[in-house]
């Protein structure tokens, strides 16, 4: 479980870096860019020394990914492990690829699906047989969803903030939607969340422990109401505010 903690963390930084060098890259971070100015826009650092730390990143994910998956199957050349790695590798392509190459594809409006892909079934199936070693991977669909929900919302929510800087440099489902229909379409992916959460957990006979991840509704229904209330730098608290939301229901679902 540690190992397969930093393989996710280390992941998200390889994400997040090369987003915000792809950003500045092509432009996007310029000053009129509503939310937090980044290391590169505010010079703190260079890209450069941002591609360092992607390099390290990588490394460590890899790394940290490989005795993962050595301590899980016992073995890395067999044919699940050989799987495993493909998996990996394809995850830090597409963490990278989100605003780096030519052809990035959150410039083109299909950030949410590959987020919900990789943030969301890729990581919870995957990790859920990795620890269990269960076959019988469809147990964990339903909280696959769910955290794939909450990840694309924290990414809609930031294109939802940025709207009107992004309308001159790139194509996000929320330009593509307009203001209402994306703050419709960010309400959806919290409510089917939250359903693939409580269908799973009903279904699974999970006793009141079990249940202790509702204790966090009160925050996404905040989340919500300032979503459909506020817009612009009114809205930089809700990024972080539904990653945290999401991370405690988390780690509330699997206290036993």
């Amino acid at each position: 479980m540690p190992f397969l903690v930093l393989t996710a963390v280390f992941l998200q930084f390889v994400s997040n870096l090369s987003n915000e060098l792809g950003d500045s890259i092509h432009g996007t971070d310029r000053d009129d860019r509503e939310g937090m100015r980044y290391s590169l826009q505010s010079g703190t650092l260079t890209p450069k020394d941002i591609k360092v730390l992607i390099g390290w990143c990588i490394a460590l994910s890899c790394l940290f990914g490989l005795l993962m998956i050595r301590l899980a199957e016992g073995t890395l050349f067999s044919l699940e492990a050989v799987g495993f790695v493909v998996l990996g590798l394809l995850a830090i392509v597409a963490a990278m690829r989100y605003t780096l190459g030519q052809k990035p594809y959150g410039y083109r409006g299909l950030g949410d699906i590959y987020v919900f892909l990789f943030f969301g079934l890729a990581v919870v199936v995957g990790g859920y047989y990795l620890c269990s070693g269960d076959t019988m991977i469809w147990h964990a669909l339903l909280p696959a969803c769910a955290m794939g929900c909450f990840s694309v919302g924290v990414l809609n929510v930031n294109n939802i903030r940025d709207m009107k800087a992004d309308a001159a440099t790139r194509v996000t489902m929320a330009i593509r939607m307009g203001e209402r229909g994306s703050r419709a379409y960010q309400t959806a992916l919290v409510a089917i969340g939250w359903g693939c959460m409580l269908a799973w957990s009903l279904s699974s006979g999970r006793g009141l422990s079990g249940h202790l991840y509702v204790l966090t509704l009160p925050l996404f229904v905040k989340h919500l109401m300032v979503v459909w209330t506020k817009k612009d730098r009114d809205l930089d608290k809700m990024v972080p505010m539904l990653s945290i939301s999401t991370f405690l229901m988390a780690l509330l679902t699997f206290i036993r």
